[in-house]
């Protein structure tokens, strides 16, 4: 149980905000990057609880800035993209990449040119994707998870729909180990009934651990009755590798999430493939009656694991009331990740790093053990086509 005071120090992740202040340390997936084109040179984006365009100028150079002109406020969505930058559509206020004011028609401003500068933040095209930096500069390099960097093997992304709740509602799913056995009952069998929909498989499962990796991961482990062991890492602050992908789950607001998931495969002859960082993107189907509306308003279609975890996060609220809690000892994972986002806080309140967080562009590769999470997959798709 936590107090109100605890429950927003930890949930809400706006400009100002602790546990903001913490998110903008890394990089996001904001967009997929075929969204913004020649064509259709700006894109309006909501990321951590602020207004954004990201455009691309006639140079080829992407910038991403707040979306409300210096000037009186309007959306620079409807800008005209030129050489240097992106102009407001209303006065023609000029911005490079970097927010930088170039002109200030219909007059030369000099004094707004030089103490004005629109909230700009970096962005790189990565695996089909624009990802942002929020942070304070200099921007760090991208952590080198093996998921997103290994040249051998190929990707792709899963678009699921928006979440309408708080984004530390999914990441403590990631560290609740107790209720695959249970909600997921129906998708986990292999070819199996439970002996009750009470306990679904949970007598299956022998023992769970939770620690901290070596490379800065909060590591759920299973181990089950029959001997297997079954390891899934939370990449803080806000992505689980479990299996082959790796989750993401980027705060649109303090009530809304983004979430993704990239699906590396690694070849089985240790070859490189050629499109090995050019993702397919595939998208969820709908997964609510009325995908625009929330709980009770709308059902749940419970079609696959990713819509049965999705009902329980939004069945929440959109912000889960943590004071009316109780908790129980198989829990222990969710009170050692609130553990860590408050020591994390705390370190990024004092100048220091959080965890994960990288500075060395040349880090080594960070081995997160995919290679075990694709082998249990190949080997349950197998028994499963015995089975057939």
């Amino acid at each position: 149980m936590l107090t109100q005071e605890e429950n927003d120090l930890i949930t809400r992740i706006g400009p100002g905000t602790p546990a903001g202040a913490v998110l903008r340390m890394y990089w996001h997936p904001i967009s997929l990057a075929r969204d913004i084109d020649d064509e259709h040179p700006t894109k309006f984006v909501r990321i951590l609880g602020e207004d954004l365009v990201i455009f691309k100028d006639k140079s080829g150079r992407m910038g991403l800035l707040a979306d409300h002109c210096s000037h009186r406020g309007a959306s620079l969505v409807y800008g005209r993209v030129e050489e240097r930058g992106i102009s407001c559509a209303y006065h023609g206020w000029l911005y490079d990449c970097e927010g930088n004011i170039l002109e200030t028609p219909p007059e030369r401003n000099d004094a707004i040119m030089k103490s004005v500068k629109q909230t700009a933040y970096p962005v790189q095209v990565y695996l089909g994707m624009v990802w942002a930096y929020m942070g304070p500069l200099p921007a760090p390099p991208m952590v080198h998870y093996d998921t997103l960097f290994r040249k051998d093997g190929t990707r792709v992304w899963l678009i699921h729909p928006k979440l309408n709740a708080n984004w530390f509602q999914a990441m403590e799913n990631s560290m609740d180990p107790a209720h695959l056995q249970i909600l997921h009952q129906e998708f986990i069998g292999r070819g199996r009934k439970p002996p009750s929909t009470t306990r679904g498989f949970t007598d299956d499962v022998e023992s769970y651990e939770f620690f901290v990796t070596d490379y800065g991961a909060l590591m759920k482990k299973r181990t089950y009755v029959n001997g297997m062991v079954d390891e899934h890492p939370v990449l803080f602050p806000n992505i689980l590798r479990q299996g082959a992908s790796s989750q993401f789950r980027v705060p649109i607001d303090d009530t809304h999430t983004m979430h993704m998931r990239m699906f590396f495969y690694p070849t089985e002859d240790g070859s490189e493939p050629e499109d090995a960082f050019d993702p397919e993107i595939t998208f969820e189907d709908p997964i609510k009656e009325d995908p625009e509306k929330s709980h009770p308003e709308t059902r749940f279609i419970l079609h696959s694991v990713n819509s049965q975890d999705q009902m329980a996060w939004e069945t929440q609220g959109p912000i889960s009331n943590r004071s009316a809690e109780h908790l129980s000892y198989s829990d222990r994972g969710v009170v050692l990740l609130r553990r860590h986002m408050k020591e994390q806080i705390e370190r990024v309140a004092r100048g220091e790093d959080p965890l994960g967080y990288q500075r060395d562009p040349d880090h080594p590769m960070i081995d997160t053990n995919i290679d075990e999470g694709v082998r249990q997959l190949r080997q349950d798709r197998a028994n499963l086509t015995r089975r057939a």
